[in-house]
């Protein structure tokens, strides 16, 4: 009877400091990384209403975090070769951020990166067309690099999300070939993740995979309506749509810290 009490108290201890556990909150320091969509653009007020800030306000919600501060890094028109480190560029900001937020060694530092639209163009944007092989390997450099510099951070690769297959704003093209390409490169993303599974475990994660549906789905509601050499087109999303991709944005990073 006596080594069953043990055992008994034994499980309401573990049990106890398990619920403790669970009900301590993290700190988030986060900086986004991408291209016209994450910085905003079309949106009145993108430091309020582009996805990041609504990524943050979603991370706010959630019971297993406190405070969330975030950098919104997106810059219009560029590619993944526009935040490569040889760049001296982007790349250079991403980690004056980064720097900052690594500091403080109360949060986690988090890398939320999505890229690709404009690496899908057929012309215009800094050296698109990128193959997928093109693709995977500078979304590689970047990683590489921001583990290097930030060894107890967390990654977070997000899928590109869909835009019309007759965008094209008169300076660059994307077309039904760049959509195609953008769909290529999920393929590479889910593979380049699944080699840090073994090289560096619990650090780089694939992200959001539901944007792309999701826009194509919801493109008439959700992403603005601009006019272009081939009609009307949908690149970017609209204050609608930027609070659903930040929404999807918190949950990947909900999950890859779970």
């Amino acid at each position: 009877m006596a080594s069953k009490r043990i055992v008994t108290i034994c499980t309401l201890i573990i049990l106890s400091l398990s619920s403790f556990v669970l009900r301590e909150k993290r700190n988030l320091n986060i900086v986004f990384i991408g291209d016209s969509i994450t910085h905003g653009a079309q949106l009145k007020v993108p430091a309020t209403q582009a996805p990041p800030a609504h990524a943050a306000a979603y991370l706010k919600q959630q019971s297993a975090f406190d405070k969330v501060q975030f950098s919104n890094q997106g810059v219009s028109g560029f590619t993944t070769s526009d935040f490569l480190p040889a760049t001296g560029t982007a790349y250079k900001k991403v980690k004056v951020a980064a720097n900052i937020f690594y500091a403080d060694k109360s949060a986690t530092l988090v890398f939320s990166m999505m890229l690709g639209t404009n690496d899908s163009a057929i012309k215009g944007p800094h050296g698109s067309p990128f193959t997928p092989v093109a693709y995977r390997e500078n979304l590689k450099i970047i990683t590489d690099s921001l583990l290097m510099a930030y060894p107890e951070s967390k990654i977070i690769i997000n899928h590109p999300i869909w835009y019309s297959p007759n965008t094209d704003n008169g300076h660059s093209s994307y077309m039904q070939e760049g959509l195609d390409r953008i769909q290529a490169y999920f393929i590479e993303i889910d593979a380049l993740v699944k080699t840090y599974k073994k090289t560096n475990p619990g650090h780089v994660f694939v992200g959001d995979k539901k944007g792309y549906g999701y826009f194509d789905k919801n493109h008439l509601t959700d992403h603005v309506a601009e006019k272009g050499p081939k009609g009307v087109f949908y690149l970017h999303p609209n204050e609608k749509g930027a609070m659903a991709l930040g929404a999807l944005w918190g949950k990947a990073i909900t999950k890859a810290l779970d």
